[in-house]
């Protein structure tokens, strides 16, 4: 008996082995293949305000809001990276998929199941002795699947490509985090300047209107200049609850990115400062450098390389599985006879299956899975065009705003002494309070434009780092890498 349960156990084994090597075949189903994309060697947009076709400096890409200067972004930026709950979703997703690959590398080990049993049987007296009987089974049950074409090891290449995507996806959220903190963190200055200046305005135009008002008590001025005066601080005054809520909304608009609920951090936000100043001198790189170093393309290419897999997956199934299956027990009338191997039983032995007619559903399935990876494939070219689309709109943005704000400067400053000449001939009765009137109105116009665009440079420059792909690298290298 021994003899032959050991030939039948070296049968098996060499069934097994078998099996391990039809397992080696290569996996049926397309492979993955980066697209081929021709890229400029330059950028189409001329290279000016500073902005430089030079390498990129990594370590200033990754930290580029440290090129700004100010310790308070700095210091938001940092809390936004430990709190922000789309980042703290973005990490979840990432280990989710990294417990889904692991699930389908499960596909290539056996399975093996372990059972126990005890009953007792008693019989009719009308069909049998009546007597009562125990029955005591024990034993082990086994299969492995063998991916002789490759399904598993597909299923386990898509899992494994989508878990990179979920990677790039949390640093792509990353990226816009960063990006978004900064403009809102700009545009909460922008307001605060504009707020200010507004006020000293506001105040300006009101010794302007006691002093109309004192020459109209005295007859020296007529009740048009009056009311003139009157409705250019009423005007002004009309600004300042619209720049009000608009900082306000900035504010909270930090506090949520922060993780924080609305007030949370009114302490650090609530002193007043200027609005960040911009380096002289932008190194951007060139588009294969963007390509590169953005988190989205890279996401794009790997989601087209888990559905490439994914045709494979579906493609193994016009093939016969292969299983190898056993099982070994005891079967006993006694507790005592556990322990016997005259009641050993076991059985080992190869199965396969194979799906010969289903009405074409597999080839439709595959039709299915290659249609999807069309559309990956069509996404992943959208998302590449977009990232050159956008640093070419964000360094025209930059160049052409910095020449805005060079007007503005001009204009701000011939309008400052556009208003001191008329107060001066005002007074000494050369001219109408209208001309007055006129300068003023034109010297809050230039000063809030000259604010905004100061504001928008910065803003373009946050743009530009954000097209570019930069704010990602604090997250760990063993999370980086493309298909």
């Amino acid at each position: 008996m021994n003899d032959a349960c050991n030939n039948h156990l070296a049968g098996g084994y060499i069934a097994g082995l078998a099996f391990f090597f039809l397992s080696a075949c290569a996996p049926v189903g397309p492979d993955h293949h980066s697209p081929a994309k021709a890229i400029s060697s330059q950028w189409q947009t001329p290279m000016q305000g500073g902005i430089a076709d030079e390498p990129i400096d990594r370590k200033v890409l990754a930290y580029w809001w440290h090129q700004l200067d100010d310790p308070l972004l700095s210091m938001l930026i940092d809390q936004a990276a430990a709190e922000n709950l789309d980042l703290k979703e973005a990490r979840s997703r990432v280990r989710e998929a990294r417990a889904r690959r692991g699930s389908a590398e499960t596909g290539l080990f056996p399975n093996m199941d372990a059972s126990g049993q005890m009953m007792q049987m008693r019989g009719s007296k009308e069909t049998g002795a009546g007597t009562v009987r125990s029955l005591f089974t024990a034993g082990f049950d086994a299969g492995w699947e063998v991916d002789v074409f490759g399904g598993v090891r597909r299923s386990i290449e898509a899992a494994d490509a989508n878990l990179q995507a979920n990677q790039a996806g949390l640093r792509d959220v990353l990226v816009t985090l960063t990006a978004e903190v900064g403009l809102n963190y700009v545009e909460m200055r922008t307001y605060q300047t504009r707020l200010i200046m507004a006020e000293e305005n506001l105040k300006e135009q009101e010794d302007m209107y006691d002093l109309i008002r004192q020459r109209f008590d005295a007859g020296l001025s007529d009740a048009l200049s009056m009311e003139q005066a009157r409705y250019n601080v009423e005007n002004t005054r009309s600004q300042i609850p619209r720049l009000r809520s608009g900082l306000e909304a900035s504010k909270n608009r930090i506090e949520v990115l922060l993780g924080k609920v609305p007030g949370q951090l009114r302490a650090e936000l609530a002193s007043a400062a200027p609005i960040p100043v911009t380096p002289l001198r932008v190194a951007v790189g060139i588009p294969a450098d963007c390509i590169r170093q953005r988190p989205d393309v890279s996401r794009a290419e790997w989601e087209l390389a888990a559905q490439t897999a994914r045709i494979g997956v579906a493609t193994a199934e016009l093939y016969p599985k292969f299983t190898l299956l056993g099982s070994i027990g005891i079967e006993t009338l006694t507790i005592v006879g556990v322990a016997s191997t005259d009641d050993l039983t076991y059985r080992i032995g190869p199965r396969f299956s194979w799906r010969i007619f289903d009405a074409g559903t597999i080839r439709r399935n595959i039709n299915i899975q290659s249609e999807l990876q069309e559309q990956a494939l069509a996404r992943y070219e959208s998302v590449f065009l977009k990232a050159l689309e956008e640093v070419e709109n964000a360094l025209k943005a930059y160049a052409e705003e910095q020449n805005r704000r060079e007007a503005l400067m001009q204009a701000s400053q011939a309008a400052t002494k556009a208003m001191t000449f008329a107060q001066e001939k005002f007074r000494a009765g050369l001219i109408a309070f209208y001309d007055v009137l006129d300068a003023q109105r034109s010297l809050f116009s230039f000063e809030d434009m000259l604010a905004q665009s100061e504001g928008a440079v910065t803003a373009d420059l946050i743009t530009i780092y954000k097209a570019l792909g930069g704010g990602w690298e604090e997250i760990s290298q063993n999370e980086s890498g493309r298909p």
